[in-house]
């Protein structure tokens, strides 16, 4: 039963929340250590000090922040629980066992583990049904080398705990989509992830890197999106929030960027299509060589048709912030009762950051 996996039912106005955690620098390796929950991040504090996490993974759902919300969708007694056992790939007939198998095959929600460290080298792109939870968790998983993620009109989906890097652009051809259709694909440009028209998306403790276009692309209509305890670094274009300018349908874009590690090796950090950006409570320390300079915007970089605002951030070797000249807008990110969380000092990041990226929890203990 193992070759086939292990399965068990069981106004205009873009908003991003840059929450208490940039930091350009190289944090701490994710390890296992025995430290008080009061240093951990709301995210963190609310799972990883739970020795008995192995069996209790669907709690991670209830963890989420920001724009996505609680996660609770993923989760209940019909969700199906996939393991990957086999770190082969197959673009057009998956086989059961393998993580395009579990993402396009099984019906309904699903929760995908893997039985062990792994290097997966994808054919194609991977075309990520909603409802799915790709979850890292236990082991060292790898997708490099070949195709990376795409999420295509999906919702509620949450990636955990991989380390996604040396993606490379595909040709078109068709793949194995959802429901096990065939999709026929563009030409795609190489992005670790790239989010197109989808909704209630949660990446956390991720470690990207090394791609030839982004390591996060959030465009066409996406929105409620929350970004978390991701490690960003060695890239070039980081992160792209919004199509262009001209894009109608990314008005109403919602996304939180919490809690992460950018660097070292970002040179354009948090590139983004004429936003609305508040950014308050975060550490900025700028590399010794190359850009200073936090924000960055697309074409005329003189235009004040966008509007960046700094609160109680710290800014730190040269790090600098433009703000724009509208004088008196204020953001807020209007969060419900489920998305909102407390924003620390910018002096408390380092702690509160320093797992930031793919976790390597051990078999039994604490995450």
């Amino acid at each position: 039963m193992a070759s086939r996996g292990n399965i068990q039912t069981s106004a205009w106005r873009f908003v991003l929340v840059l929450a208490l955690a940039i930091v350009i620098m190289t944090p701490t390796t994710p390890v296992l250590a025995k430290r008080s929950r009061k240093i951990m991040n709301v995210i963190d504090r609310c799972w990883r000090w739970n020795p008995e996490w192995r069996n209790y993974r669907q709690q991670l759902a209830t963890c989420s922040v920001g724009f996505a919300g609680k996660m609770t969708n993923n989760i209940g007694l019909d969700v199906t629980h996939y393991e990957v056992t086999d770190p082969s790939d197959d673009a057009v007939s998956p086989k059961p066992g393998t993580l395009r198998y579990g993402v396009t095959n099984i019906k309904g929600k699903v929760w995908i583990t893997f039985q062990r460290d792994m290097r997966i080298k994808l054919q194609k792109t991977l075309l990520i049904g909603s409802f799915t939870t790709i979850d890292g968790r236990g082991a060292s998983v790898h997708i490099a080398g070949g195709g990376c993620f795409m999420l295509l009109r999906v919702t509620n989906v949450i990636l955990h705990s991989l380390r996604i890097h040396d993606c490379r652009p595909q040709e078109p051809g068709p793949v194995m989509g959802p429901l096990a259709k065939i999709v026929d694909l563009g030409k795609v440009d190489g992005d670790a992830i790239r989010m197109l028209t989808s909704s209630k998306i949660w990446i956390d403790h991720n470690t990207l890197y090394d791609c030839p276009d982004g390591l996060i692309d959030v465009t066409r209509g996406s929105t409620n999106i929350t970004i978390s305890n991701n490690w960003l670094r060695h890239q070039d274009k980081v992160m792209l929030l919004g199509h262009d300018d001209g894009f109608l349908r990314d008005k109403d874009m919602r996304v939180t960027v919490a809690f992460n590690h950018f660097g070292p090796g970002c040179r354009q950090r948090m590139p983004s299509m004429n936003p609305s950006v508040k950014s308050q409570g975060n550490l900025f320390i700028a590399l010794e060589a190359g850009t200073k300079e936090v924000t960055w915007k697309k074409g005329n970089e003189n235009s004040m048709s966008w509007n960046f605002r700094s609160v109680e951030d710290v800014f730190e070797n040269g790090a600098s912030f433009t703000q724009s000249s509208i004088v008196g807008v204020g953001i807020k990110p209007n969060y419900n009762h489920q998305q909102g969380f407390p924003v620390a000092d910018a002096r408390s990041v380092r702690s509160l950051t320093q797992f930031s990226g793919a976790l390597r929890c051990a078999k039994i203990s604490r995450c």
